[in-house]
């Protein structure tokens, strides 16, 4: 059965992973060298996007032959991402090494290497292929920060389709790793709590976050961030969502939390303001008729944490 779609932006992959494959290197060469299978070039981490065909069209992805991208720069590490509806083999291919390939070389006049988080703010992608670019995006990075063993210092080789990295040195073996991330709405009856960070636009209040600690579950990691944040006592913890956030390779597991009182006493490190809103006001923002505030975008979880607790969920 199908799930029910995500509200976050980079959920909602539609492929098929094909994990299955990923062991068969003969089956991952048959493909690579398959006119039919296509690659999206990453440079600097930003994938090729095609300008519109016509105003009001939308971008696309910069989806090509996977020979011809490789070719391109055949050191740059590929991985594969899975198989669309339509049996296509989909990669990513890293051509970081490239000077401008923009204005030189194969991709001159195609389109440009577009900010992923840029693009999603937009919404110039639909959320289905900007799901499929932050997996594109997460692994390449990945691939860019472990090229040495942790163990013993050696140089990694890709394995597995690019969901592995092996030291020929002390036989180490290196998986891609997703760091959990709990950010949270605290709420209190009719009211949910929202912070600042200094860096924030002025005027913006969003959802308190935090990394997740070894040996901790999500309960304890919304409990402890309120609590170091805000001096917020919380009580119970109910999942909300989560959203890949691939910058560079995080999970934001969504939460809301009910809080035993209305007292708060910010930290002034990671919040250097804080306060509770009634639901009449964050339905307000969420319609962009608050006066003196605003709440995240779409583009944010955040944002849907807060369109849940107006909604009464």
């Amino acid at each position: 059965m199908a799930l029910e779609a995500n509200p976050n932006i980079f959920a909602n992959n539609p492929l098929d992973r094909a994990g299955h494959f990923r062991t068969n290197p003969d089956w991952i060469a048959e493909k690579l060298a398959d006119s039919a299978s296509l690659a999206v070039p990453l440079w600097n981490l930003k994938p090729l996007v095609l300008p519109e065909e016509q105003p009001g069209a939308g971008k696309d992805v910069g989806w090509l032959p996977v020979n011809m991208v490789q070719a391109a720069n055949p050191s740059g590490t590929t991985v594969f991402l899975g198989i669309n509806r339509r049996g296509k083999p989909l990669f990513a291919h890293d051509v970081s090494s490239l000077k401008d390939p923009e204005g030189d070389g194969p991709f001159k006049g195609m389109g440009g290497f577009e900010d992923l988080r840029a693009v999603g703010m937009m919404g110039e992608l639909p959320n289905t292929e900007l799901a499929i670019l932050a997996q594109a995006k997460a692994m390449i990075d990945w691939h860019a920060r472990h090229g040495h063993c942790a163990v013993c210092g050696a140089q990694t080789e890709v394995a597995e389709a690019g969901y592995k990295r092996a030291c020929p040195s002390c036989k180490a073996e290196h998986f891609p790793r997703t760091d959990p991330v709990v950010i949270m709405l605290a709420t209190y009856g009719d009211k949910a709590f929202l912070g600042r960070q200094k860096i924030f636009p002025k005027g913006m209040y969003s959802a308190a976050a935090g990394f997740v600690e070894p040996g901790e579950s999500i309960e304890e990691a919304v409990a402890r961030e309120l609590d170091e944040e805000a001096k917020i006592d919380v009580k119970s913890v109910r999942y909300h969502s989560t959203q890949p956030w691939p910058f560079p390779s995080s999970l934001m597991i969504g939460c809301i939390a009910e809080a035993t009182s209305e007292d708060f006493e910010i930290d002034g490190i990671e919040l250097s303001e804080g306060r509770w809103f009634t639901r009449d006001e964050l339905a307000a923002a969420l319609d962009g008729k608050a006066d003196g505030f605003f709440v995240p975008p779409a583009f944010a979880i955040a944002h849907h944490l807060v369109k849940a607790f107006v909604e009464g969920w």
